[in-house]
């Protein structure tokens, strides 16, 4: 038998995919669909088409993040396979044949990626939150829709719900997973994963992954990039911007005290001002870097100059804090 699992926080996406996985499953006698609804309020019953009521098991998760709500699921499944699906993927039309092919592998091999595609308009440049979304489709071993052996779950204990959030948490399970020996491969089914509406200001709230980031970092040791297959990213040009700027604001309000002698003054309007200046320089370099590719729109544009001068703050603030948080984990503590 092959298990399904969904987890969801009830978005309207969900009501998409259980229209597609309807007509995928009829007639599907070796395929069970798990929902694992983690809301955190009493938001009723999740509304389960007719046709999927003979293959559906809906499970009550406790709000703890996708992670908690996939080992939830595969733990209650039957199959020998488990295929995570994100509540917002649709299937191909068929998906369950292809699925059911790319499972026919090996016993070494341990889990079989499929094949995510992001639809991007046609008539105008992707927008920063739609190439970001637009990264899933070279993603590897996303969850997006992403199925393993039970037995390779099992043998690594899962997922570690130490992270909350859907970043990064796949990737450190198919790691473990590799490190256990098993083989990950690259299947043949599809799913497609449009890009949902956001605020233009979701670029923020994406920055707390930085947290998650430092738990990478805790557990696996500087070269936790590299481990998990990831590639390099921007921290420490943040890092150096944020610093710039708050030295520049230092230097300012220390200035303006009447303390300080005219020389120390004149030093600091100095080092205050190369701070401006090293900080002006690195976001206008990140700022750059995400409206060259886009829509170059005067919205756009705006937003992505106000959300790129407050990026590394926040990147380094909510790194410091994963750092903090994750201090009471044993270093190389990966599981």
């Amino acid at each position: 038998m092959i298990s399904v699992v969904v987890p969801t926080l009830g978005r309207p996406s969900l009501a998409t995919l259980l229209d597609a996985l309807a007509a995928h499953l009829r007639g599907a006698a070796d395929v069970e669909l798990l929902l694992v609804d983690d809301r955190r309020d009493d938001h009723g019953e999740l509304a389960v088409p007719g046709a999927l009521t003979a293959y559906t098991k809906v499970l009550r998760g406790r709000g703890a993040g996708p992670a908690a709500a996939r080992d939830l699921g595969w733990r209650a499944a039957c199959g020998d396979w488990v295929v995570f699906l994100d509540d917002d993927v649709v299937p191909a039309p068929d998906w369950v044949r292809r699925l059911r092919a790319d499972l026919a592998v090996p016993g070494r091999v341990g889990g079989v990626q499929g094949v995510v595609e992001v639809p991007l308009p046609a008539h105008r440049r992707p927008t920063d939150w739609e190439r970001g979304t637009a990264g899933l489709a070279a993603g590897r071993w996303i969850t997006a829709d992403m199925a393993y052996r039970r037995a390779a779950l099992a043998a690594v204990g899962g997922f570690d719900e130490r992270f909350p959030r859907a970043y990064r948490e796949d990737a450190e399970l198919a790691h473990r997973i590799r490190h256990a020996g098993w083989d990950l491969v690259r299947g043949q089914r599809r799913v497609t994963h449009p890009v949902r509406p956001e605020s233009r200001w979701v670029s923020l709230r994406t920055q707390r992954g930085n947290a998650d980031d430092a738990l990478l970092r805790r557990l696996y040791g500087r070269r936790w990039r590299a481990e998990l297959g990831l590639p390099p990213g921007r921290r420490p040009r943040h890092a150096a911007v944020a610093a710039a700027g708050a030295l520049a604001l230092t230097a300012a309000a220390v200035r303006a005290t009447p303390l300080p002698s005219a020389r120390v003054r004149r030093a600091l309007g100095v080092v205050g001002g190369l701070a401006a200046l090293g900080w002006a320089a690195g976001t206008a370099e990140f700022a750059r870097a995400r409206i060259a590719p886009g829509p170059r729109t005067p919205d756009e544009v705006a937003t992505m100059l106000a959300t790129s001068a407050l990026i590394p703050p926040l990147a380094v603030g909510h790194w410091v804090r994963g750092w903090w948080r994750a201090r009471a984990v044993p270093a190389g503590d990966g599981r």
